[in-house]
């Protein structure tokens, strides 16, 4: 993944335009926001364009307002990032983002690498293969799943305690299933900072 400070500065930007075109009620083009975006820079278009998995994460007042995002990259990044961005704002555990928390609203965006399988038996190959701090954990089982950023890392720093708040999400109990599959992942990170201007003001 790319580390240029052009992308860096896209890849939240994209986000943002998605959620502020949202709640203005419109839609956005995401061709024409390439061409903004990116004007005569193609390293950067073909960046954005090339297929990638986000995930975008909203907060207002340092209280999370929505994440949501996939796991398998399988379309334009320029348009998971928007997708996931417009998705987030009506994230099923909490109230629908509202004009009002635009101004305060922090706009944070996880670009995944491709996931790597872990050859694990137990909970205990799983805690002792993961690296705090760096690794993202997806947990599957038939047709569950449930998944942890690495930024997860920062309230759960140890790896056991890691892997039990990532069972509780799934709904798994504390015996560990014979089928269970690991996969890690790496995340590049950008985030889109308030104070912004009102809505009336874009």
């Amino acid at each position: 993944m790319t580390e240029d400070s052009a992308f860096a500065a896209a890849v939240p930007t994209v986000a943002a335009e998605a959620v502020r075109h949202a709640l203005l009620g419109e839609n956005l083009d995401t061709d024409a926001l390439l061409a903004r975006l990116t004007g005569t820079d193609e390293p950067l278009a073909e960046a954005l364009r090339r297929e990638g998995a986000s995930f975008v994460t909203l907060q207002r007042d340092g209280k999370l307002r929505g994440c949501i995002g996939t796991l398998i990259a399988h379309r334009r990044l320029l348009d998971d990032v928007a997708h996931n961005a417009r998705k987030a704002m009506n994230d099923p555990r909490m109230p629908a983002v509202d004009r009002r928390e635009w101004p305060q609203l922090s706009i944070s965006v996880s670009v995944l690498s491709p996931p790597t399988p872990l050859p694990i038996t137990d909970r205990a190959d799983l805690e002792a293969a993961l690296r705090p701090g760096v690794d993202g954990l997806t947990l599957r089982e038939g047709g569950r799943r449930a998944t942890f950023l690495p930024s997860v890392w920062e309230s759960l720093p140890k790896p056991a305690d890691f892997v039990a708040a990532l069972l509780r999400k799934g709904g798994w109990d504390s015996d560990w299933p014979q089928a269970m599959t690991a996969e890690t992942y790496g995340t590049d990170y950008y985030t889109s900072a308030p104070p912004r201007p009102p809505l009336e003001e874009t």
